[in-house]
């Protein structure tokens, strides 16, 4: 552990005196990893798609789970375009939408034409229970990997990844989950171990730190809580994982800005400190 507190210090240090010779923003050099680093747009909850796709620009971050505050699930043809332009023109990728609620089928079919008509392939949904063999339905008709977020102690619907996994490993295989690291754990759980046991069903991950594996723990910047990421990141590289893990950040979401830029960079301090390459 010495030795990985003293690698990421290193690692800190080298870029903060390399940044004088360089422009701003820089971007993370590339880790040739299968997942990728991206944005859950719900840490934005307060704040407009400008800021956010400045925030992500700085942290150079390219791939955004898009939240309807966003962009409306009755937005218009037009609008979605020129959200998508918006995207672009920073660099920024749009990979799914969510989390979106659903408690009845009508909900659930305004969800898969909304993601149709946004262009995605991937909803981060929170059905109600009853309501799952409508979503398998839907998800066959639409040919979408339909991830469900767990939500921790906080609330009834889907606790955790062992939850999840009850209700859809007998559904379509498209039908899984968006492991929330952080949830996870607060409901008692190992989210490394979780990772490695439902892999096949693992197509969105949420990724943040908290002090407990309790109700009463809250989330933290990455680095700060109990999560173990160099067993996390290394359990990515065993599964295969192919998809993003999105930060989260859900603490001072009034002015969330240098925890972003700490979780982030730690996240990427870790990939790089635990990396076999040369």
């Amino acid at each position: 552990m010495k030795k990985m507190v003293f690698s990421l210090t290193a690692i800190g240090l080298s870029l903060l005196l390399n940044a004088q010779n360089r422009p701003d923003p820089q971007p993370a050099a590339d880790t040739f990893e299968k997942f990728k680093v991206g944005m859950a747009g719900y840490t934005f909850a307060k704040f407009d798609i400008d800021k956010t796709l400045e925030t992500m620009e700085k942290c150079d971050v390219h791939y955004l789970c898009i939240k309807d505050f966003h962009l409306p699930l009755n937005s218009t043809d037009e609008q979605i375009a020129a959200f998508h332009a918006k995207l672009k023109a920073k660099g920024v990728t749009g990979y799914g939408v969510g989390p979106i609620y659903m408690r009845s089928k009508e909900e659930i079919d305004k969800a898969f034409e909304y993601a149709k008509r946004v262009g995605v392939k991937l909803i981060v949904g929170v059905p109600n229970y009853e309501l799952l063999p409508y979503v398998d339905q839907k998800v066959k008709e639409y040919d979408f990997k339909y991830a469900i977020h767990l939500h921790g102690p906080d609330m009834p619907l889907y606790p955790d990844a062992d939850d999840v996994w009850n209700h859809v490993k007998d559904l379509d295989p498209r039908i899984g989950m968006c492991l929330d690291i952080g949830h996870d754990t607060r409901n008692g759980k190992d989210p490394i171990a979780d990772l490695k046991k439902y892999r096949s069903r693992v197509f969105d991950i949420h990724i943040k730190d908290v002090t407990a594996p309790t109700k009463q723990g809250y989330s933290v910047e990455i680095g700060r809580g109990i999560i173990d990421f160099p067993a996390f990141v290394r359990a990515l590289r065993e599964v295969g994982y192919t998809g993003k893990c999105s930060l989260e950040h859900e603490r001072n979401m009034d002015n969330p800005f240098i925890g972003i830029a700490e979780s982030i960079g730690y996240f990427r301090g870790v990939i790089t400190a635990t990396s076999d390459r040369p």
